[in-house]
């Protein structure tokens, strides 16, 4: 199994315990990436990708390892601790560059058989407002099944983090990653990827911007082939 991580922070924090630990639990070959230290532009909202390329994007030659990762990947972790309710800056600098990888735009033919998991701690509250910022772009890219795990330690560090908590921390990893497991190879979209992905392929026969008109037509999405069932 293929597994790629992405860290909405450099620092080794609880979250990247979590997530860390969660990954090691899945075995095979495990790839991580931190921001910002491995990425850390904000989109310049150029439209370049959404209108001609995402290669000529200014900063596709630094998010391409991370790009070329998460598209071997057969799961993707992302995991972000809470910053004012939210994930962190980088965390949506990052996610940003991938607008037009959205089912509306030009999604990529391989999420739609991958599995993700969106991991978030916090001190106190706001878990479930972090989780939707990284689960939103997941489910829009296509991602077959994404798993939320969020949770707050009552403290600041790992370190600080009770056995009690952690305890129950390895218990809910272990049970993700059996779940996991389970689905290798077998990952399929739900009812609701489904839908929104018959509705864009409407609305691509006719379309109103001609790079995602011809992605579309060009994979045989307008009419009846689909990425879960062709890859």
């Amino acid at each position: 199994m293929q597994v790629v991580v992405i860290y909405g922070q450099s620092h080794k924090g609880s979250t990247y315990h979590i997530a860390h630990s969660l990954a090691s639990k899945l075995g095979g070959n495990t790839t991580e990436f931190f921001l910002p230290r491995d990425f850390g532009e904000f989109c310049v909202g150029c439209n370049t990708c959404f209108n001609e390329t995402e290669k000529k994007c200014p900063h596709y030659a630094k998010l391409e390892p991370l790009t070329r990762a998460m598209d071997a990947a057969d799961v993707i972790i992302l995991a972000s601790p809470v910053y004012v309710y939210h994930a962190t800056g980088a965390m949506k600098a990052f996610l940003d560059h991938y607008g037009y990888r959205w089912m509306v735009h030009s999604p990529d033919a391989s999420m739609f058989t991958k599995q993700a998991v969106c991991v978030c701690t916090a001190a106190g509250a706001g878990m479930r407002s972090t989780l939707k910022d990284m689960a939103d772009s997941l489910f829009f890219w296509g991602c077959a099944k994404v798993y939320k795990y969020g949770i707050g330690v009552a403290a600041v560090d790992w370190q600080g983090v009770s056995d009690k908590k952690k305890a129950a921390i390895d218990k809910r990893t272990t049970t993700l990653a059996r779940k996991l497991a389970s689905r290798e190879g077998r990952a399929k979209p739900g009812l609701k990827t489904r839908a929104v992905f018959f509705a864009m392929h409407l609305m691509q026969r006719k379309g109103f911007n001609p790079r995602d008109v011809e992605h579309w037509k060009r994979h045989g999405w307008t009419e009846g082939v689909r990425p879960w069932r062709a890859m």
